[in-house]
């Protein structure tokens, strides 16, 4: 079977003069290897195609794969980690993970929180602020916690996102609209636990790996996790695997979320509790990072004994049961 394989290489980006915080959220050249070395070992015949760019070209050129796996992020607009999925399904070649309308969902916090809420599942309150003049229409208690709506990887996430009072509100914000040229997103501060809970799965196949505590270290910028914590995590974050009552109404919520949401194959989800003890969703993450020790999906398959290449046949097996194709024949695989 031959897989494609389309993603964006933050190494390329860097080289085109792009900063280092616009990049954060694309991958390391070491996990694109690890994955073709995964997909190779479990018997699939791999073809780099790259980012969005090369793809378009690939298919006006007449190439064509049996699936495409995709992990390709996007650079400009709400649809950025829409755009490859959308151009394979014009072409009718099936891919990994979630389709165009769930990953333009999930990448638009705002809304995410309101398809959350409607489905029943609890998210803190929250404002948009997409002008200066919706700050005056922002009444919620403080403390409250600001970030770009539709960004990753902690971009525009410091300790200032945390906002003690109405005066210092509008200068985060004002920065933030400035810097990242889309809305704000202003929520209730959450001080409680935080946790990220790994799924694989579709639809009723769909269940939680492990639940990993974010604990910030002594050296981390305090109480947010934010884009210097998660770029140096591994000496500024410990990831704590836990199976205690919280953890477990987490895994639960975070199940029931990613069903409701029709996430596919695997991803994760972010979660904190309020100062009562109770879990909110803080984020959904249907295309997560996939850097065998760096990102925080493997490591919550790590923490359940689950191996990265047992991580890459789950999401293939997932995406092939979808699309009822058939997995390269068993003499082929480990």
């Amino acid at each position: 079977m031959r897989v494609g394989i389309t993603c964006d290489l933050r190494q390329d980006y860097l080289a085109m003069g792009y900063g280092e915080e616009e990049t954060a959220e694309f991958d390391r050249p070491d996990t694109l290897l690890a994955i073709e070395q995964a997909l190779g070992e479990l018997g699939y015949q791999t073809d780099r195609i790259g980012h969005a760019q090369a793809l378009v070209k690939r298919l006006a050129a007449g190439d064509r794969w049996d699936l495409v796996f995709n992990f390709a992020e996007g650079l400009y607009g709400y649809g950025r980690e829409a755009l490859v999925p959308a151009l394979l399904d014009a072409y009718r070649i099936p891919y990994t993970f979630s389709d165009p309308l769930v990953l333009a969902l999930c990448l638009e916090k705002g809304t995410t929180k309101r398809v959350l809420r409607d489905l029943g599942l609890p998210t803190a309150d929250f404002a948009v602020v997409a002008t200066e003049a919706d700050l005056e229409r922002v009444e919620l208690p403080y403390p409250l916690f600001a970030k770009p709506i539709a960004e990753g990887t902690g971009k525009g996430v410091t300790t200032a996102s945390r906002v003690s009072s109405r005066e210092a509100l509008g200068p985060v914000c004002r920065k933030l609209l400035a810097d990242f040229h889309q809305p704000v997103l202003v929520e209730t501060f959450l001080p409680g636990r935080e946790f990220t809970v790994g799924i694989v799965g579709t639809g009723a196949r769909a269940s939680a790996v492990a639940v990993l505590e974010i604990v910030l270290l002594a050296d981390a910028e305090k109480e947010v996790y934010s884009y210097v914590n998660k770029e140096y995590c591994e000496r500024l974050v410990e990831y704590r695997p836990v199976k205690d009552a919280m953890a477990a109404e987490a895994s639960e919520l975070a199940v029931r979320a990613w069903r409701g949401l029709d996430c596919r194959d695997a991803g994760r989800i972010d979660l904190r509790a309020d100062r009562d003890g109770s879990v909110k969703i803080i984020e959904v993450n249907p295309l997560a990072g996939l850097h065998p020790h760096h990102s925080d999906l493997p490591m919550c398959c790590t923490a359940a004994g689950m191996s990265y290449l047992e991580l890459i046949d789950r999401i293939m097996r997932e995406a092939l049961t979808r699309t009822a194709l058939e997995p390269p024949a068993p003499a082929t695989r480990p």
